[in-house]
């Protein structure tokens, strides 16, 4: 049995892992989705990318949990590199399912294509509390496209809008380069939410990791809500000695 702990992507929060979580449970694993600082519908969105990897950091302590398998999604990936620097000893291997793995120093924006950092950056300053709603157009076609209308819409109706600070704040991540901890990177072979060649995920994202475990999924950037049954049993697979 192994114990999983799920860190989301933007817009989302942890609820949105329950399908994926129910399947590991199924396979005999323990599974918890915890939901990041400043993330979901109604919460303080005034939050820092050390508020976010904190958040993390004190589930994980709070929960008495060790040995874990700790897998981070999109931008879930800059959040368990950070969580990784500071709780090394309680993680037995990291997955960077279609995650980032920023460049030492580098920002989460420095590592998408330059349209979309400036449709971000536009978005955030035409905001009240400096946040980015995902455009419906972007969500259908980029993220969700593996899916037919109808579910693209319901499952836009449950994404909330992304605190722009943890985009734009540097990290250093010296320390994470430097751990020997095992690690993975779940690719999702049609995931087109960095769009295909210089900016792909893979190998763009994974080279980064040295050694690593790939594991490949069929589906797009949000197969945890077009197959999460399929999703979980690749986790496993990736989370596995």
């Amino acid at each position: 049995m192994t114990t999983f702990v799920l860190v989301h992507g933007s817009w989302h929060d942890g609820a949105l892992w329950k399908p994926v979580i129910d399947r590991l449970e199924e396979l005999g694993h323990t599974a918890y989705g915890p939901t990041i600082a400043g993330h979901g519908k109604g919460v303080d969105k005034a939050v820092d990318h050390d508020d976010c990897v904190a958040s993390i950091v004190d589930f994980v302590k709070g929960e008495g949990l060790s040995d874990i398998v700790l897998l981070g999604h999109s931008f879930g990936g800059t959040v368990i590199a950070r969580v990784a620097e500071e709780i090394p000893e309680l993680i037995g291997r990291l997955i960077f399912w279609n995650a980032f793995v920023p460049q030492p120093g580098n920002c989460l924006l420095d590592e998408v294509p330059p349209h979309y950092r400036a449709l971000f950056t536009q978005l955030a300053a035409a905001s009240d509390d400096n946040t980015v709603t995902m455009p419906f157009p972007i969500w259908r076609e980029a993220f969700i496209q593996d899916v037919d209308l109808d579910t693209a819409r319901s499952t836009y109706e449950q994404l909330s809008s992304e605190p722009f600070q943890p985009f734009v704040d540097k990290l250093d991540l010296t320390r994470f380069y430097a751990l020997e901890t095992p690690r993975s990177y779940l690719n999702g072979t049609e995931d087109i939410a960095l769009p295909p060649g210089e900016w792909a995920w893979h190998p763009r994202m994974s080279s980064r990791l040295g050694m690593y475990r790939l594991v490949q999924i069929p589906g797009s950037h949000e197969v945890m809500l077009s197959n999460p049954a399929l999703l979980a049993e690749k986790i496993v697979e990736a989370g596995r000695p």
